[in-house]
């Protein structure tokens, strides 16, 4: 079977695609203009990390180090013990016990996985528990 163009074919397609295109930069500016007019989204929190507190040591080192990355902002743990409790920041609350960190933190609860010894040893985790236990301990906001 052999397909005939005609120029006005040809032409209506060209004319097609154009506006297509337009109109799909016209959309994708309208989408990246918005946040601009609208103040857009709050931007995410700085990690916190080891680096970004050089002077701690302890428990807060070690915590640092092993949980901060999902039990401090902008962490997956934070996120998701938002839905559960009124205070998802490990470091800023004031209702933890050394015996329930090392509890939830050696057997795991929900999304959070069990942390065995080859990765957090007994004396680290007794040095986060002891730390989380001791709080809270708010940080000033980096800018």
């Amino acid at each position: 079977m052999t397909l005939k163009l005609t120029s006005g074919v040809l032409a209506a397609g060209v004319l097609l695609l154009c506006a297509t295109q337009a109109n799909s930069q016209a959309g994708a500016d309208a989408v990246s203009a918005r946040p601009e007019q609208h103040g857009g989204p709050a931007p995410m929190p700085k990690p916190v990390t080891a680096s970004s507190r050089p002077n701690a040591t302890g428990g807060e080192r070690a915590y640092l180090e092993k949980c901060a990355m999902c039990h401090a902002p902008p962490g997956m743990g934070v996120g998701l013990l938002a839905r559960r409790v009124d205070e998802p920041n490990l470091e800023l609350r004031d209702n933890l016990t050394a015996d329930y960190v090392i509890a939830f933190a050696r057997n795991g609860i929900g999304n959070m996985p069990a942390i065995p010894r080859g990765e957090v040893s007994d004396a680290e985790m007794k040095a986060i528990a002891d730390y989380l236990a001791a709080g809270p301990h708010p940080q000033e906001v980096a800018k």
